[in-house]
């Protein structure tokens, strides 16, 4: 007897059907998709139907291509050519497209011209979406930011420094050449004084260059090396200091930036493969979340997060027409500038400043008995008292301003007979007598955020902070794979932040 055949379900490929299937009915109920779906469907995309000519051959419908891009980008795929494909192999893409599939070329122009000015207002409306489902709250907020790389040649560097050293070799150059000629000029050569070169630019090393030849040209028996000099210098260094001006005015404040996206910061990255500290080229991303929700975000050319809160908080403002009621941060955000910004803004700041974690630490004051904030002051007198019971007299005030033109003024205190003093040595490092530095008003407003953070509400934000911001970064980096930047150039690289930004949404809504 032979062996008994299997039961297969029925396969026929080629078999025609009398009702097809739906895509509709494909997907599940609850499927991420229909979230983006929904959402994009509730939301006035007028700002970017702007971006389309009124005349000419027909487009792909914005909606589509929108719900295409922010579903590729919830499900990490954030190449054009990929979505190009998945618009052509997945039912979820078939179904949001409604079985059109446009090119990678199509998609990328979408992305980078079209939502160029529309972006920000679509994920704005998103966030207040949210917020009326009660998803989130655009009045208390979380504060974080972090590196992003750029999509930029990591050798393509040009420094400020470089600049600045290169600039002062030419200089020192043309002064060396200026003084050989003065020793060759005759009085009818007519060769002036050396040229001021406090300032250099390419106007006066033209005009210098035209005078040295001038006067040299006309001289038979010149010093070979000299010649050679004035040939280079004649040759290169009109260009070169035309090229760093231009250099200059891309670099602004900052002190570096990227040939290949000269929008882009060389900056030290937490993702260090290397383990050298290499610097690369990378945007600084500021977020503020809300139930891990990103409520507000902007980009940044500084390398530090003190720097950026203002502009932060102004894009809040604009975006909302209102300010958060409260905001938390981390320590690096502490800074008088930015306490001052948010107590003349009303903004409850439950924001740690720079030695906040470590003077909760027992042993602090065992560990710095000698500094500045131990020692005992007198309102009446205006004075210090020094651990050796001596007073420290007011010596007067020092102003100085931050790199962002924000003026500090500090308070300084001079002890007496610190070359006797038993505690010489150990009570401070400084040659001759002890001076301190007091800035009132910081101290005024770090203890104002220290009764703050110390405040039930405080310890609570404080908790969740760690939860709610640094986990939306963690999710986008870890989880989404999303480590370095597609596009170039600053306002591209906000595009494609904001559909991060608009994707982390619909996934934490869809979840």
């Amino acid at each position: 007897m032979g062996r008994r055949q299997p039961t297969f379900k029925p396969y026929h490929q080629q078999q025609l059907m009398l009702l097809p299937p739906s895509l509709d009915e494909l997907i599940p109920k609850d499927h991420a998709c229909r979230v983006v779906n929904d959402v994009i469907n509730k939301i006035n995309l007028e700002p970017l139907n702007a971006a389309y000519h009124t005349i000419g051959t027909s487009s792909y419908h914005p909606q589509m291509l929108l719900k295409v891009l922010v579903y590729g980008y919830v499900n990490n795929i954030y190449s054009s050519r990929k979505l190009e494909a998945a618009c052509k192999e997945s039912i979820y893409f078939m179904w949001l497209s409604s079985m059109s599939y446009p090119d990678h070329n199509t998609i990328n122009r979408f992305r980078g011209v079209r939502l160029k000015d529309a972006l920000r207002a679509i994920f704005e409306q998103v966030v207040l979406l949210l917020a009326q489902e009660g998803l989130l709250s655009i009045e208390e907020v979380y504060t974080d930011g972090t590196k992003i790389e750029a999509n930029a040649n990591k050798y393509t560097f040009i420094w400020k420094k470089a600049i600045a050293t290169n600039k002062e070799k030419m200089k020192k150059q043309l002064g060396l050449i200026w003084e050989y000629a003065q020793s060759v000029a005759t009085a009818e050569d007519g060769l002036p004084d050396p040229p001021d070169f406090t300032t250099i630019s390419k106007e006066k090393v033209q005009d210098t260059v035209d005078k040295l030849n001038q006067v040299l040209g006309k001289k038979e028996n010149i010093d070979k090396k000299m010649k050679a000099k004035l040939g280079y210098v004649t040759k290169h260094y009109p260009a070169n200091i035309e090229r760093y001006e231009h250099q200059e005015s891309l670099l602004g404040d900052r002190n570096s930036y990227s040939k290949t996206d000269p929008d882009a910061t060389f900056m030290r990255l937490k993702e260090d493969h290397m383990r050298n500290g290499q610097l690369k080229p990378a945007y600084n991303v500021q977020i503020s979340t809300s139930n891990q929700f990103i409520v507000n975000y902007s980009l940044h050319p500084n390398t530090t997060d003190t720097n950026t809160l203002a502009s932060h908080i102004e894009q809040h403002e604009k975006s909302f027409s209102s300010l958060p009621k409260a905001l938390t941060a981390d320590a690096g955000y502490g800074s008088e500038e930015n306490y001052t910004l948010l107590e003349d803004k009303k903004v409850t700041a439950f924001v740690k400043y720079n030695l906040f974690d470590k003077r909760q630490n027992r042993n602090y004051n065992s560990k710095y008995p000698f500094s500045a904030d131990k020692l005992y002051y007198s309102v009446e007198g205006d004075h210090y008292i020094c651990p050796m019971g001596q007073k420290m007299t007011y010596l007067g005030d020092r102003t100085k301003k931050t790199v962002t033109g924000f003026e500090q003024t500090v308070r300084l205190y001079q002890a007496k007979n610190c070359v006797n003093c038993p505690l010489n040595g150990v009570c401070h490092k400084s040659q001759g007598n002890r001076i301190i530095q007091i800035n009132v008003n910081l101290e005024r407003l770090k203890q104002q955020a220290e009764k703050l953070l110390k405040s039930e509400e405080g310890v609570s934000k404080r908790k969740k902070r760690c939860f709610d911001v640094e986990a939306v970064f963690g999710n986008i980096k870890a989880n989404h794979g999303f480590r370095r930047f597609m596009l170039r150039g600053r306002k591209k690289v906000e595009i494609e932040w904001g559909l991060i930004a608009i994707a982390q949404n619909i996934r934490k809504k869809a979840a």
